[in-house]
C-alpha cells in the first residue's frame, strides 16, 4: 500500500466519524414517545365516547319505536272504539227503558231483556280486549281528565266534588279518556285533600 492509499484511508475513517450520530439522537425521545402516546389515549376515550353515546341513542330510538308501535295497535282503533261506545249506549237505554215490574214478569220480555243483557255484556268484554274499559265514576272523586261536570247537587255529607250521578257513561282507551262521563258532583260538603280540589267547571 502506497503513500496516496493510506491517506485516502485515513480520511474515509475520519468523514465516517464525523458523520456517524452521536447517542441519543436521530430516533424519537422519550418525551415525544409519551406524547404520542397521551394523544392516543385521548383518541380512544373520545371514540369510546362516541360509541356509547351512538349505543345509547339507538337504545333510546328502539325504546320509542316499540312504544310508537304499541300505542299505534292501542290507539289505532280510537276513532271506531268512540263510534262503538255509541252502540254500547243504545243497549244501556233499552234496558233502562223497560220497567222494572216488567223485568220480573216471566214470559218473553223477561227472556229479550236478559238476552240484551248478555249482549251488553258479551260487546263491553270485547271492547275491553282492544283496551277500551267502561269508566265507573259514581262515588268517585271528580277527575277533570276522564269526567265531565254538567251539573253541581248541594250535599254536606259527602267531600265536595264527588261524583253523585252519571248522565252518561264514559270510556278509557289505555290510559288516555275516549270519552268522558258525564256527570253530576257534589257541592257544600268538606273538602278534599290538599292540592285535590279540583273544582269542576259546571255547564
Amino acid at each position: 500500500m502506497n503513500d496516496k492509499d493510506q491517506q485516502d484511508l485515513a480520511d474515509g475513517a475520519a468523514q465516517n466519524a464525523d458523520g456517524a450520530p452521536e447517542a441519543g439522537q436521530g430516533g424519537p425521545s422519550a418525551q415525544d414517545a409519551f406524547a404520542v402516546l397521551e394523544k392516543l389515549n385521548a383518541e380512544n376515550a373520545e371514540l369510546k365516547d362516541r360509541m356509547l353515546r351512538t349505543l345509547a341513542d339507538m337504545e333510546n330510538l328502539r325504546r320509542r319505536t316499540e312504544k310508537e308501535v304499541a300505542d299505534a295497535k292501542l290507539y289505532g282503533v280510537a276513532n271506531f272504539a268512540r263510534d262503538m261506545v255509541g252502540f254500547a249506549d243504545n243497549l244501556r237505554r233499552a234496558l233502562d227503558s223497560v220497567p222494572a215490574e216488567a223485568r220480573e214478569a216471566e214470559g218473553d220480555l223477561k227472556t229479550l231483556v236478559e238476552g240484551i243483557e248478555v249482549t251488553e255484556r258479551d260487546f263491553l268484554a270485547r271492547l275491553a280486549r282492544f283496551g277500551v274499559k267502561k269508566l265507573e265514576p259514581q262515588g268517585q272523586r271528580f277527575d277533570p281528565n276522564m269526567h265531565e261536570a254538567l251539573f253541581e247537587i248541594p250535599d254536606p255529607s259527602v267531600p265536595a266534588n264527588t261524583v253523585l250521578q252519571v248522565v252518561e257513561a264514559g270510556y278509557s282507551i289505555g290510559e288516555r279518556c275516549l270519552r268522558p262521563a258525564k256527570v253530576g258532583v257534589s257541592r257544600g260538603g268538606p273538602k278534599g285533600p290538599v292540592g285535590d280540589d279540583q273544582a269542576p267547571a259546571a255547564s
